[in-house]
């Protein structure tokens, strides 16, 4: 690959204004847009499993469920991701229309392709957000969760599920089993 030495690097609102005129989506980071690959199935199933589960348990509460479509913003100046899965329980995102700006669960299915980034720098983007109480991943090959929680001290520890677990996300006070999540989903095992 070859780096590119001309980049252009676009402000937050030029990046909205551009984007909604996109086939495709585009992430946001420091000023450069992203073009978005797409998932598998499985990826989406997850993903969709998850969802649906959080919605069904916030049901009637203040706190709002989105999926893939929906864009989140890290900061003023700054970065707007698609996780796959995001909630957000603050009143100024219940009227959001472009993007949630409050999260305070935000999840992402793991893909070969973007592992390494979700775990650093899109990570590294998202401890910015204030409200954030927890970061999900969830792995498309094999039965595995990954739940990172932000303690009592400001730190974040991870707490891994694996087969067999009940998964608790504290953020929402979620208890489900794995299984949940990978119901119907073919792992490429």
């Amino acid at each position: 690959m070859i780096a590119n030495p001309e980049r252009n690097y676009i402000a937050p609102q030029e990046y909205l204004e551009w984007e909604e005129h996109q086939e495709i989506k585009h992430e946001y980071v420091n000023g450069e847009v992203f073009a978005m690959t797409g998932g598998t199935i499985p990826h989406n199933d997850i993903a969709l499993n998850l969802a649906t589960g959080l919605k069904n348990h916030l049901r009637g509460s203040r706190c709002r469920v989105n999926m893939a479509d929906v864009k989140v913003c890290v900061s003023e100046d700054g970065s707007f991701h698609y996780p796959d899965v995001v909630v957000s329980c603050d009143e100024s995102d219940r009227q959001a229309i472009k993007f949630i700006r409050y999260p305070c669960l935000i999840v992402e299915v793991l893909s070969p392709s973007t592992e390494a980034y979700d775990r650093g720098g899109k990570f590294t983007q998202y401890r910015r957000i204030q409200t954030l109480r927890e970061y999900v991943l969830i792995d498309a090959e094999k039965i595995s969760i990954e739940c990172f929680r932000l303690n009592d001290r400001g730190f974040w520890e991870l707490h891994p599920y694996e087969q067999g677990n009940e998964v608790h996300l504290t953020s929402v006070d979620f208890r489900f089993p794995i299984s949940l999540v990978y119901e119907d989903v073919q792992l490429s095992m």
